[in-house]
């Protein structure tokens, strides 16, 4: 399992607490030193079944900066999104957890983290 994490946010620490506390084998990722390229957003947004306006943080200023509030969220726009996300990687929700069954969540709850670690003990 991985989790794709910014050690300043309050979700990720918490994350990481609770798959120590459950004995959880990962690898942490984090993604602004160790940023991924478009490829690989493509590759979690299908384990997630997701888009990437889905995952995107549209407060950050850099969001604010791009004007995403008016791209288009439809597939003609989707490589637009995620080259964003590449180029930018702070719009990244956070945190991501690939869990070791081929599936993902961003794991921001507690019952979501829970989640992740049930699909990688499968």
């Amino acid at each position: 399992m991985e989790i794709w994490i910014n050690p300043a946010c309050s979700k990720c620490r918490s994350a990481l607490t609770l798959l120590d506390a459950e004995g959880a084998e990962y690898t942490v990722r984090r993604y602004l030193e160790d940023v991924p390229d478009e490829d690989e957003i493509r590759a979690v947004l299908d384990r997630l079944g997701l888009e990437p306006w889905d995952i995107t943080r549209t407060q950050e200023a850099a969001a604010k900066e791009l004007g995403l509030e008016e791209w288009p969220r439809d597939a003609s726009a989707r490589d637009r999104w995620i080259a964003a996300l590449a180029g930018h990687p702070k719009l990244i929700q956070r945190p991501i957890i690939t869990a070791d069954d081929g599936t993902a969540l961003v794991a921001r709850s507690e019952d979501a983290v829970r989640e992740a670690l049930s699909h990688s003990r499968r």
